[in-house]
This record gives structure tokens, C-alpha cells and sequence, in this order.
């Protein structure tokens, strides 16, 4: 049974309170006012017998126990929020055949998911679930291959497809750790390697080869790989750095003792992450399909990296539907 004093929503606005380190922050993200947020901070800390935060410093910062306390707090919602999109998934039983693409860019975490969930409510239904890069998917929806698909956003209308922005993916700098200092131009420090990019192939590399140029940025065009996980791995090797974004960077965890990531230096650009569904789908199976994966990238990818990096703010988010 857990202390008298803990509930959940204090559990929730302390889990704000560390990512945001703002009052208002977190009172904006959880719905309360600024004096109710503090109430039920000053509640938590009294049922535990502990400061969580460190009351003299702004932006707020955790104590030793906030931290430890912090990340059991962000597995249990977790799960809890896991459990709540596993309750309300919609009834697609009527459904006899079915097939989606999801952007490779989920493997990691998201899409066992999603199968395990939809495999559940299609009872009577021929599944098909294929991953792939962008670029792959957008041209299976066109060829009308896959009813439904998750991918990166061409940032222009397929004939005969609606788009449901899901997320807002941000682009970043990712470097070899401990090779850039906050206190100096991230480019600047990074002149002596070699910029690693994506190949010209995936959607990705042309928007990123886009912003730069849209920036007056030059780079050495020296490597292009086409794999994700090495092209971390490389940077994490200090054979160079990246321009990739929050999805792709959650995705490589087994290298992130060896890589730091960074905001862009200039201008903000983010990458939308969308479903896609064939125009002549009824809207409610695309939309409830869309729901579900709002909720699914918040609690698996969203809220774990804004945790890990702070500074990504609300620039990671879920586009509301």
C-alpha cells in the first residue's frame, strides 16, 4: 500500500516539476494553477519525508533522493499510461483485412507494441505490419500497397491520402562525448570532423541537407550511411557528428555513454512524424488508430527524452488530433 500522501497526480506534477524545473511550467502542463502545483509538491515531499527538489534554486533542481525518486516515478506512470492506451484501444473486428507501414525510426520500443495492441482487437482480420524508411512507406500508400502508414511528413499532399500530424520531431546535433562545450559555438567546435550524413536515398538527409544550405552551412561531404545505428555508433567512435532528431537518437541507446546530443545553434526545425490513410477509409478507424499512437510515442519516446534532455522543452510533442 502506498503512503498515505502519495497519489497519483502529485506523482504527476513531480514528474513535470523535474522535466520543466519551472512552476509554471508544470502547472501549464498538467492543468493546475501555480499554487495548486506547489500544494501538492509540498504534499509529496510530507508523505515521504524528503525534499525532492532543492527549494533554493531557479530553475528547480532535484536532490539526490528526487533523482532516485524520479526514476521509479517515470516507470510507474509509465506503465500506468501503458495499461490506460492497452484499455482503450477501438474495436477493429469488423475489419477482415488489414495492412500498415510504421517508419523504422519505432522498432526499438513503439511498434512491439502497436502490433501486440492491434493483434488483440483484429479477432477476424488478415494483419499485415511492414517497417520501413520514409521514403519506402509514402510510396507503398501511393501504389495504395498498405491502408494505413506512420512516416515522416513529405511536406506535400499524397493524391489520395489523408495525413493526421502525430508528432513534432525536432532536429539536433549529436556529437562525441565530451566534444562540445556549452559554452562555444557547437559548429564551431566540431570544424575538425567530419559531418556524418544520412544517404541521399532517405527523406531525411534532404531535409536535413536543406536546412543547411537554408543556413549557409558548408560541410565536408565526405560520409553517407545509410544505417542509423551506425551512423551513431561512428560519432560514438569520434570518427564524426550528426544532424538527426529526439526519435532517432532514443533508438541508439546502447551508444549513448559515447554520444551527447545538443539543440541546433540556429534556427529551430522539426521533422512531423504523421498517419497516413487512404482517402477512402472511413474516418474513424484512421483517427482512433492515430489516438492510440499520440499516446503510445508520448509515454515511450517522448516523455523519456525530454527527461534525458531537458532543453528539448516542448519542441518534442504530440500534434493534438
Amino acid at each position: 500500500m502506498l503512503t498515505k500522501g502519495v497519489t497519483l497526480r502529485g506523482l504527476e506534477v513531480f514528474e513535470a516539476l523535474a522535466r520543466t524545473g519551472s512552476v509554471a511550467q508544470a502547472a501549464e502542463t498538467t492543468g493546475l494553477s501555480q499554487p495548486a502545483v506547489s500544494q501538492q509538491l509540498r504534499n509529496l515531499e510530507t508523505a515521504l519525508g524528503i525534499d525532492l527538489v532543492d527549494h533554493g534554486k531557479r530553475p528547480m533542481r532535484l536532490t539526490p533522493a528526487g533523482r532516485s525518486f524520479l526514476s521509479r516515478t517515470e516507470s510507474a506512470l509509465g506503465e500506468l499510461r501503458l495499461a490506460q492506451s492497452e484499455l482503450t484501444v477501438m474495436d477493429l473486428s469488423h475489419l477482415t483485412t488489414l495492412s500498415i507501414g510504421l517508419i523504422d525510426d519505432f522498432d526499438n520500443d513503439l511498434t512491439p507494441r502497436l502490433a501486440t495492441m492491434l493483434a488483440n482487437s483484429l479477432t477476424q482480420c488478415r494483419f499485415k505490419l511492414i517497417t520501413a524508411p520514409s521514403r519506402e512507406i509514402s510510396a507503398a500508400m501511393r501504389a495504395q500497397d498498405l491502408h494505413i502508414a506512420v512516416a515522416a511528413s513529405p511536406g506535400e499532399p499524397l493524391e489520395g491520402v489523408t495525413e493526421y500530424p502525430l508528432v513534432s520531431d525536432p532536429f539536433m546535433v549529436v556529437a562525441p562525448r565530451g566534444m562540445v562545450s556549452g559554452d562555444m559555438a557547437v559548429f564551431d567546435q566540431l570544424r575538425d570532423l567530419a559531418l556524418l550524413r544520412y544517404t541521399d536515398e532517405q527523406l531525411i538527409c534532404h531535409q536535413i541537407e536543406g536546412y543547411l544550405t537554408r543556413q549557409n552551412l558548408h560541410f565536408e561531404h565526405r560520409f553517407e550511411i545509410g544505417s542509423h545505428l551506425a551512423l551513431m555508433a561512428m560519432a560514438g567512435r569520434r570518427l564524426g557528428w550528426a544532424v538527426t532528431t529526439p526519435l532517432g537518437f532514443m533508438r541508439a541507446g546502447r551508444f549513448h555513454g559515447q554520444i551527447e546530443a545538443f539543440p541546433l545553434p540556429t534556427a529551430p526545425f522539426a521533422r512531423t512524424i504523421s498517419l497516413f490513410a487512404g482517402a477512402d477509409w472511413a474516418d474513424t478507424v484512421p483517427r482512433d488508430v492515430a489516438q492510440m499512437m499520440r499516446r503510445l510515442v508520448q509515454s515511450q519516446m517522448i516523455d523519456p527524452a525530454v527527461t534525458q534532455m531537458p532543453w528539448l522543452g516542448d519542441q518534442f510533442k504530440v500534434i493534438a488530433g
